[in-house]
This record gives C-alpha cells, sequence and structure tokens, in this order.
C-alpha cells in the first residue's frame, strides 16, 4: 500500500512538472510542501532575494540544478570554510532523496519569474571583450550549453556572478577533485586580473538574453 501510494504521488508530481512550463511568469506555481523551504531563502518563483545572497534560481536548466543540489548533498561543494552560502545549502541538499533532488530541479526549471535588476556598477564593453574567453562554454548569448555542462548565465543575479566568480578566483568553490566542471571555471576565473575586472564581465552579462 505505502509503494502504491507512493507511486502515485510521483505520478502526480510528474503530471503537474510536465504542466509547468506552460504557466506565464505573473501567475504563481506553489510548489510542493516538500520545497517550500526553497521559496523561504530564494523567493516566490525562486526569483532571488538579495537581502540574504540567495539568487535567482529561474530560468536555470533541471540538469544543472540537479548536479550542484548532488554537489551539496555529496560534500563536493560547500565545504570551504568561507564559503557561508554553501555552508547553508548543504544541509538542505542533504535532507533530499536522489528523487526528489530531481523533483526539486524539475520545479526550478519550470517556473518563470522577473529578470534580475542590475546592481553591479562595471563596464560592459570592457566586460565583453572579457567574455569572449567564456563563449566557447557559455555561449554568446550566455545559454549555456548541457554538452560542455555549462550553466546558463544570461538571467543570473549580477551580483550573484560577481560573488562566484570571486570564489572560483580565490578558490573557495571549484577546489574539490570531485567538482570537475568547477575546477575548470575556477582556472578560468583565475585569468582575470582584478575585482573591477570581474565586475565588468558580471555587468556585460546581465546585458544579454537568454533565447
Amino acid at each position: 500500500m505505502i509503494l502504491l501510494s507512493r507511486m502515485r504521488y510521483l505520478s502526480s508530481v510528474a503530471v503537474m512538472l510536465f504542466a509547468l512550463p506552460a504557466i506565464a511568469a505573473d501567475q504563481p506555481v506553489i510548489p510542493d510542501d516538500k520545497f517550500i523551504y526553497c521559496t523561504v531563502c530564494h523567493g516566490v518563483q525562486v526569483g532571488g532575494n538579495r537581502v540574504i545572497a540567495a539568487p535567482r534560481l529561474s530560468d536555470l536548466p533541471a540538469w544543472y540544478v540537479e548536479r550542484q543540489l548532488q554537489g551539496f548533498k555529496k560534500g563536493w561543494r560547500g565545504v570551504h570554510e568561507d564559503d557561508a552560502g554553501g555552508h547553508e545549502m548543504r544541509p538542505m541538499a542533504a535532507i533530499l532523496t536522489d528523487a526528489e533532488i530531481v523533483e526539486a530541479a524539475q520545479y526550478v526549471d519550470a517556473v518563470d519569474s522577473s529578470l534580475p535588476e542590475v546592481t553591479v556598477d562595471g563596464n560592459p564593453e570592457r566586460g565583453k571583450s572579457l567574455y569572449g574567453s567564456c563563449i566557447a562554454c557559455h555561449g554568446v548569448n550566455g545559454e549555456g550549453s548541457e554538452t560542455l555542462f555549462s550553466p546558463a548565465l544570461a538571467g543570473l543575479n549580477d551580483w550573484y556572478v560577481v560573488s562566484q566568480l570571486a570564489r572560483f578566483k580565490a578558490g573557495i568553490r571549484g577546489n574539490h577533485a570531485d567538482d570537475t566542471y568547477g575546477q575548470q571555471m575556477r582556472a578560468a576565473a583565475g585569468l582575470l586580473p582584478d575585482e573591477q575586472a570581474i565586475r565588468d564581465i558580471a555587468r556585460y552579462i546581465s546585458t544579454l538574453s537568454n533565447p
């Protein structure tokens, strides 16, 4: 009986998630009870909350969200002593089963929210030049590539881009042996000469439109 109930539950979730992409951004989607805590930090429609440094997740592809949640759960992300945000995410991911991680990733992928406001004061022209080395993986429009496991950058909060590039550059993120793609990003961020370059590239990314 328990197995049958679980199967019926998963079937209903699958039907709900399949229908979500047709829902407009101005029609809030109420997540399943076990994912409500995601919106507590990341906001309605997981649109982000800068006050507590919780980034916008809307529009991130399910495969990327799933991989990052697994990273937090397995301990190759959010373990550095200076990664305060990662420390908060690890216990959240740890309580999820693998099946629930898939469901959470599908929920994030399915909902939409307003694009974030520009908050970073940088030089987009210089940022465009710096972004040239990012195109091979993240695309001309910041659309990302599942083949290369590179997430979309267009639609991310510019302040979050700044913080993560800084973390990659400092070795706070991407320093675990199991985080293959994080290591690649750490190497790429290491080529950025200074904080201003990070701000410039983040400012340029904020001008991109993910088709």
